[in-house]
């Protein structure tokens, strides 16, 4: 592109130049422009003129900006700003968002991000935007052409697309995956009310199309309501005798439009129920046109959502017409009408989350207990090491309250069998080197060793093993570790990495050997406070393990929780901290009990 080779570099610089030495923003350079429809301004190059309205476009893609208000024009869409950044010199998302988060004539935002250039400033306006009018994001690029090398597991897990996803999330922003998401989940929120909970209740005048829904709601992770013994009760003294008496509620095909305004009112008074989705297949038996006038009214006057799905194509078009000009959210399909819902869902979550963000965060650690994590921290810095050991990177993990097994380090076999003597088996037995992060794949560990004479002679075969299969390795030690007996613990992994745009990311999930191809993680930006916390847990598939399953007892939450806003807390403490692995991370009935734990620095940012 012109405006990255060197001639478009200088010219774009001193265009920057020339606008800031008389006051003035810039816009772009490689955009289409700005429209604002209704002041009638269009600085911008689009063929077309948007149609007024109140929602904000603003958009990287110059060729995506003309596409898209192509189509809104055609669909009736107006906007309040249409805004074109391009390279973003100047004027970026941050600068925009402060300004839309203020601008009473917007009341929705719409965003199609590239990229971010600066995500404090960035995160800081989305964040007070977000407190008075849905934010709604496409992000492209989701998918790398294949992931870095990683000194730790957390840093190959945690992928720049789960860092973008964490900070949309932390600032209150909806995420989308396309441009039709996007104009349907602003069509969503401008005609619904916000939900009171997120229980949904299907009804349907045929079985076919709300089990579809069932199964997009559950899979898609929704709750579907369950039906109050009155509720059930009301339907039977006016639903035919083969009704399906459950949710979702098949009404049968033979329905005449007084059954489904009875259906509705029954299910909008059931307190289980926290929306409604209506579904509808045409029938020989009454209009669709027919059954949206009659439901029209009772959907406007309700206290909960309602929304329709109307089946089909020409004969259902009026009664999608009918449902616009009442304001009433008209679906194509069962599973675009869940999505709708659920787009409802995340954005409650997301205000709900904002909220959080003003709670106080865990307790701080002592003052003494952060400098002994220094101490550690500092020595290896200052020995030119990047990659503390595992006893010390222990020693950091104890200073700030998590509990680690027992771990000595020896230099010699000799030494390792006199802590062996002193400590009493089993031990674990592992090489300490800093070249050597992965240490079980090279036979770096031996395990359950009970006498001194087992573990010398481990040392002394792991040594002559380590030094033939990697002798570019530097061999410092052993580190002797305790043998946990927990045997029905499950193993977590609690991870930071360091995103070149974000910065440091918390990372959650199931641990082991096999954690990268498990990949079941969820990633959140410290700082965290309880909510937080709960919240990142909630998102893996192990949660539902720890709460406890068959003779299992749930694990001992309070203590998972308080090792997440540990790191977080050590996060804050030690910006020299670049990547941290527990795993795995122990937890269970009794606790949690750190096993492993790597820890890299970063030189460049240490302070001395």
């Amino acid at each position: 592109d012109q405006e990255t080779g060197p001639q478009g570099q200088t010219l774009q610089q001193a265009t920057l130049a020339a606008a800031r030495s008389h006051g003035v923003r810039l816009l772009g350079p490689n955009c289409v422009g700005l429209m604002v429809p209704g002041i009638g301004l269009n600085a911008s190059f689009a063929h077309t003129q948007p149609l007024p309205g109140n929602i904000a476009f603003v958009t990287q893609s110059g060729a995506l900006a003309t596409v898209v208000l192509d189509w809104a024009k055609a669909d009736g869409i107006g906007f309040s700003s249409f805004i074109s950044l391009g390279n973003s010199v100047d004027v970026d998302f941050g600068d925009v968002l402060e300004y839309l988060g203020r601008d009473p004539a917007t009341q929705a935002i719409l965003l199609y991000i590239e990229s971010i250039r600066d995500a404090p400033k960035f995160l800081r306006a989305a964040q007070r935007a977000a407190r008075s009018k849905p934010i709604i994001a496409v992000k492209a690029g989701r998918v790398s052409e294949g992931a870095q090398a990683a000194f730790s597991h957390t840093g190959a897990l945690a992928g720049a697309d789960d860092v973008f996803d964490a900070a949309l999330r932390r600032a209150g922003i909806l995420r989308v995956d396309t441009i039709e998401d996007l104009f349907n989940a602003v069509a969503t929120l401008a005609r619904t009310r916000p939900l009171q909970g997120v229980r949904l209740v299907i009804f349907t005048n045929g079985g076919g199309p709300g089990v579809m829904a069932t199964d997009a709601l559950v899979l898609r992770g929704g709750q579907l309501a369950s039906l109050g013994p009155e509720t059930l009760q009301r339907l039977d003294s006016f639903l035919p005798a083969n009704w399906s008496r459950g949710n979702p509620v098949d009404i049968i095909g033979d329905a005449l439009p007084l059954r489904y305004v009875q259906t509705l009112q029954a299910l909008l008074d059931d307190p289980g129920a926290d929306a409604v989705l209506f579904i509808h297949s045409p029938s020989a038996i009454v209009p669709s046109y027919e059954i949206a006038l009659e439901l029209a009214p009772a959907i406007q006057a309700a206290r909960r959502n309602v929304l329709t799905c109307w089946l089909g194509r020409e004969s259902t078009a009026a009664a999608r017409r009918i449902c616009a000009e009442a304001g009433i959210p008209a679906y194509d399909s069962p599973e675009d009408a869940v999505d709708a819902f659920l787009q409802m869902v995340h954005y409650r979550r997301a205000q709900a989350q904002l909220l959080e963000e003003r709670l106080p965060t865990g307790p701080v650690v002592p003052r003494a207990r952060a400098e002994q994590a220094r101490a550690v921290v500092q020595a290896a810095l200052d020995a030119g090491r990047e990659i503390l050991t595992e006893p010390e990177a222990k020693q950091v993990l104890a200073a700030y309250g998590i509990p680690v097994v027992t771990t000595r380090f020896a230099r010699t076999p000799d030494e390792c069998a006199a802590l062996a003597a002193e400590m009493g088996g089993p031990l674990a037995l592992k090489i300490v080197s800093p070249e050597i992060t992965h240490k079980s794949d090279i036979g770096g560990v031996a395990l359950a060793l009970e006498t001194p004479a087992e573990v010398r002679a481990a040392a002394v075969a792991m040594q002559g093993h380590i030094c033939e299969v990697r002798p570019d390795a530097t061999i410092n030690g052993f580190s002797v570790q305790a043998m946990a007996r927990r045997p029905h613990a499950h193993e977590l992994i609690v991870g930071v990495a360091t995103d070149p745009i974000f910065g440091p990311v918390i990372l959650f999930g199931q641990g082991g050997a096999a954690v990268e191809v498990v990949g079941d993680r969820a990633v959140a930006l410290p700082p965290l406070n309880l909510n937080l916390a709960h919240d990142l847990v909630a998102r893996t598939r192990v949660a539902r393990l720890l709460a406890g399953y068959r003779n299992q007892p749930p694990a001992d939450m309070s203590a998972i929780y308080a090792t997440l806003l540990a790191v977080a807390q050590l996060v804050a403490d030690l910006p020299e901290l670049c990547e941290l692995d527990i795993n795995p991370l122990l937890a269970d009935d009794q606790g949690v009990l750190a096993l492993d734990a790597r820890l890299r620095v970063r030189v460049e940012l240490a302070s001395h």
